[in-house]
């Protein structure tokens, strides 16, 4: 194997490893309410596979329980996870020179915590492979406990406390990912316009308030690194 990307690898655990404990609440609320909205096991954990993405899930089970048609549904899971959109604008310079094949496995593994702790580093760095290392390493670690802790979830459904207040947890966990994304100005601004929107919009029926102020975050996220872009070309 090789030793740039051992490294690589080694370096990406090692600094997303503390922010990573952050998913396990959040893993665990995500499979209980998997199966409260009456999946099965094996439907819990093959949505869990195809989508990998907790929030998108979890804004779209109460259109699923609701009978919506299937196309309000994946528009609905679309909007959810539109800042990878962002995401993904922003570290596609650090996958230059990587097979399209590894570029299609890094979009599905990305993750808000991975993006947050290892762009600036991934950018950095001149050598390939050990940026692919960096990147997948932890990538591949989120989604093994993603999935291990979902699972947690979905099989102790009907078992886990009521009062143990995992959605808490979960939110806690969640605003811990908002202190490394905020040191990215564009991630800054999109964060404050989508949370004003959404309070703002927070009144329209179907809450579609939420979507109109994730669309607005992202359109202000990416206004913003064009400004700044401008700038910095301009200087």
């Amino acid at each position: 194997m090789n030793p740039r990307f051992v490294e690589g690898a080694r370096a990406g655990f090692k600094v997303f490893l503390p922010l990573s404990i952050g998913l396990i609440p959040w893993a665990i609320v995500t499979g209980v309410a998997l199966r409260s909205a009456g999946l099965s096991i094996g439907e819990a954990m093959g949505m869990n596979l195809m989508v990998f993405a907790g929030v998108a899930q979890i804004g779209t089970l109460p259109l699923i329980m609701a009978g919506a048609p299937l196309w309000l549904i994946g528009l609905t899971a679309l909007a959810l996870n539109l800042r990878f959109v962002i995401f993904s604008a922003a570290i596609a310079r650090g996958f230059d020179g990587v097979p399209l094949v590894r570029r299609m496995l890094s979009g599905y593994l990305l993750v808000d915590g991975v993006f947050a702790v290892c762009t600036q580093r991934l950018l950095a760095e001149p050598d390939r492979d050990w940026r692919f290392g960096y990147y997948i390493a932890p990538s591949l670690w989120a989604w093994g406990l993603w999935q291990s802790f979902v699972l947690v979830g979905v099989l102790g459904a009907g078992v886990l406390p009521q009062d143990w207040s995992l959605e808490f947890m979960a939110t806690i966990a969640l605003m811990v990912l908002l202190v490394p994304l905020s040191s990215n100005r564009p991630m800054l601004v999109a964060a404050l316009v989508g949370g004003l929107a959404s309070v703002a919009l927070r009144g329209m029926p179907l809450k579609l308030g939420v979507i109109a102020a994730i669309v607005a975050g992202i359109a202000a996220g990416f206004a913003a690194q064009r400004i700044l872009s401008d700038r910095s070309g301009a200087v």
